[in-house]
């Protein structure tokens, strides 16, 4: 075993061939796929176009998950050329049988006049907030900078509403749009953990502002304190990226529901019922939306909500962080959503199910043959009348 580094590079050398700058830039990554193993700053500060970053420390944990095929072509490279062929010796090592590195690194790749990208428009105080985000190869300062320019709506700043709204602030998310026209009372700080004791009797939407930007003065939070209505839903959903449904009764629901597949807003959805939570994805036009799984409201009273039932304070902590999660995935266009999935949790047999929900050719919303057009008013309904009106295009 070779134990200094001139003995490894030496070792390294006779192991893995070498390109040019040349070579690699007439090679299309998609034949070799290249890596940079420098560090995140230097990545940021120029690469190659279409690298994957995997800094020389997250190698070993991170290329089977990136790379789980040991035959594919891979060109690493580095600032010069030192540290590329440590790696490809280490990826020999595991098993990789196709590695070659970069002679010279981005510096030949440079003054050879060759094209780089380059990612590095975050300010410091970003870069330091958002460091564990930089280091995740799927997000990196490309993603970081999406969920800054990204806008979420949120339906209810209630116990749905409370991690959403905290984890998208945290993330980053740089717009929040927050509806709901309740007060704070004492009864939801049980699990609505975006209020405090000392704003009972504050406005929903302006305690929810005071904690958000409390954890991220960045984020620009937007006050909708109002009722969501056939009359306001569609200009709202159209200023924002996509929407995260919080809110805790039938006749919401499906209106949020409608109005996202009529206006094409990818909507996160989600549910509590005393000990059950449900969260799913619905992207209008391919996935299954709300209708397609239960087509009407069910007759007043036989749908309780959380005031009725009771709720599990935890248990909305758990479903909305599942939809924050499935925001920022969305946003960064990354990993595989609930879109098109149902995931149920019993939270006292801790148990998570998933279930495949397919799409109702005969859902009046998102069908073959849509019988809705326009959002659907539901005030009727809400007052304990079983029949809807339709509405007037907003």
């Amino acid at each position: 075993m070779t134990t200094t580094v001139a003995a490894s590079l030496t070792e390294a050398g006779q192991i893995a061939p070498t390109l040019s700058p040349s070579q690699v830039r007439c090679q299309p990554n998609t034949e070799r796929r290249r890596i940079d193993v420098r560090e995140q700053h230097e990545f940021d500060s120029g690469h190659l176009p279409d690298a994957l970053h995997l800094s020389r420390g997250l190698l070993e944990a991170s290329i089977k998950t990136y790379v789980p095929d040991r035959t594919t072509p891979l060109t690493l490279y580095c600032a010069a050329g030192t540290r590329s062929l440590l790696a490809a010796k280490t990826l020999h090592d595991m098993g990789y049988t196709n590695v070659a590195t970069m002679t010279g690194g981005l510096t030949a790749w440079t003054q050879q006049g060759f094209p780089v990208a380059a990612n590095d428009d975050l300010t410091a105080a970003q870069r330091d907030r958002y460091a564990r985000h930089l280091l995740l190869p799927e997000v990196g300062t490309s993603g970081q900078r999406a969920l800054l320019d990204a806008k979420v709506l949120i339906v209810g700043a209630g116990g749905l509403g409370s991690p959403a709204a905290l984890y998208l602030a945290a993330a980053g998310v740089g717009t929040l749009g927050l509806i709901d026209f309740d007060t704070v009372e004492a009864s939801n700080l049980q699990r609505q953990l975006l209020h405090t004791q000392a704003r009972v009797g504050m406005r929903k939407t302006a305690s929810a502002k005071a904690a958000l930007n409390a954890l991220n003065s960045e984020v620009v939070v937007q006050l909708h304190d109002e009722p969501l209505t056939a009359v306001n839903c569609a200009d709202l959903f159209n200023a924002y990226d996509l929407v995260i449904n919080g809110c805790d009764n039938f006749a919401t629901r499906y209106l949020v529901n409608d109005v996202a597949v009529l206006s094409g807003t990818p909507l996160v959805d989600g549910s509590v019922h005393r000990f059950n939570g449900e969260a799913t994805v619905v992207l209008p036009g391919q996935t299954a939306c709300y209708r397609c799984r239960y087509p009407a409201p069910p007759s007043p009273g036989n749908g309780p909500s959380c005031t009725q039932a009771g709720v599990l304070g935890v248990l909305p902590g758990i479903v909305g962080t599942i939809q924050a999660t499935e925001a920022i995935k969305l946003i960064l266009r990354q990993g595989t959503s609930l879109a098109g999935r149902l995931l149920r949790i019993d939270a006292l047999a801790m148990s998570f199910s998933e279930y495949t929900v397919p799409r109702d050719p005969a859902c009046p919303v998102c069908g073959e043959h849509p019988s809705i057009d326009a959002p659907i008013d539901y005030v009727e309904f809400c007052s304990g009348v079983t029949s809807v009106a339709q509405a007037a295009h907003p």
